[in-house]
């Protein structure tokens, strides 16, 4: 006689409604974001809402975002991508390109060939491991890997890790080399007012240069058609990031992303990410904490062995070299950089050029290497 089956175990929101899973979401992506700011985490308006999406997720949540509301927030990803390819950024990459260019190869050969191992190894599987390890915009990875056909789960997962070690990370060079001085801003919520979110809102209407507002989600969601009509393989992220680049490098807009959509964009993206998380995912990701951990550790020490070489080769001062060469969090490595005396143009050149060559080298990369595992 085979062994009684147990019984299934209710989960928390099984048998809650759609209307208070949808409250208990926001309120506890609210909480976990201001969390996460007030410890100075990096991209706590993304981590918080995909944190908290987890935990309803693997708990019997049955909401979901809706497929047009992650399309468009991937579109104004992409416009913040054209941002950050400015007249500066150019201009430092031009003036010292062979050996910008050189590290940018070695890190995504190093991220390539330590995606290869993990997946070689089975630690995860797929290509899934090779998005993880690109040393590109974390949130830009989750959206090409999905695009792919890799597990965004587990590359938001491994991605999101590496962000955390490397912010921290950064923080220490800096606070090594510049002292107590240097003070890291934590975003929106250290910009708030004392109002509170209220406050933020009307300071924020006032002040919004609607022109340059409206042309800027004409290009996304223009940009957004280019990209499903030509069903280009991740075309709501890179098809507006193209026009967006391109027609500010012509003087003929001005984006314009305030910090209130770039919050409800990273929080559709978070919660589309976390909400299909289940206790399965969850159980794997703990397995392999530990060699993800060993990867990326052994990324930043290449990328910090990259850092020395500029020292010594080409003069450049030690936190900036550092800065430059760290495997991801452009975000946080930006306002790390902005907070302290390195020279950001020069960081942003190498951190932008190579998400730039990430996006191009990536969808070939991750199916040369998954053909051969």
């Amino acid at each position: 006689m085979s062994p009684a089956r147990k019984p299934r175990q209710m989960r928390l929101f099984e048998t809650t409604s759609v209307p208070r899973q949808w409250s208990v979401l926001v309120a506890g992506s609210l909480l976990l974001a201001a969390i996460l700011a007030a410890a100075r985490l990096p991209a706590a308006l993304l981590l918080g809402p995909m944190l908290a999406g987890i935990a309803m997720g693997s708990n019997g949540a049955r909401i979901g975002v809706p497929r047009l509301a992650v399309y468009a927030s991937q579109t104004i990803v992409g416009c913040l991508i054209a941002r950050s390819i400015t007249g500066d950024i150019v201009h430092a990459f031009l003036k010292d390109w062979p050996l910008l260019l050189g590290a940018v190869l070695v890190i995504v050969a190093t991220s390539g060939l330590i995606g290869w191992l993990i997946s070689r190894w089975r630690v995860l599987p797929g290509s899934t491991a090779v998005w993880g390890s690109a040393p590109g915009g974390a949130s830009v990875m989750m959206i090409m890997a999905g695009a792919f056909g890799a597990d965004a789960r587990l590359v938001a997962f491994m991605q999101y890790l590496r962000v955390v070690l490397v912010a921290a990370v950064a923080s220490l060079v800096a606070r090594f080399w510049v002292g107590d001085g240097a003070s890291v801003e934590t975003g929106w919520f250290a910009a708030m007012p004392a109002g509170g979110f209220a406050s933020a809102a009307v300071s924020a209407v006032a002040s919004m240069p609607w022109g340059g507002f409206a042309t800027t989600l004409f290009i996304a969601a223009g940009g957004g058609l280019i990209g499903m009509a030509l069903r280009i393989p991740a075309g709501a992220l890179l098809a507006p990031m193209a026009l967006a680049a391109s027609l500010e490098a012509l003087g003929l807009a001005t984006l314009v992303l305030p910090q209130w959509l770039l919050a409800i964009t990273y929080a559709f993206l978070g919660w589309s990410i976390g909400l299909s998380f289940n206790r399965d995912i969850l159980q794997h990701a703990a397995r392999a904490l530990l060699p993800i951990t060993l990867a990326i550790g052994i990324m930043i020490g290449v990328c910090a062995a990259l850092a020395a070489l500029l020292v010594h080769a080409a003069g450049i001062d030690p936190l900036t070299a550092y800065l430059a060469t760290s495997p991801g969090g452009m975000d946080s490595v930006a306002i790390i950089g902005a907070a302290s005396k390195a020279d950001l143009s020069f960081v942003m050149a190498l951190q932008v050029v190579r998400l730039v060559i990430v996006l191009m080298l990536g969808p070939p990369l991750a199916r040369f290497l998954a053909q051969r595992l």
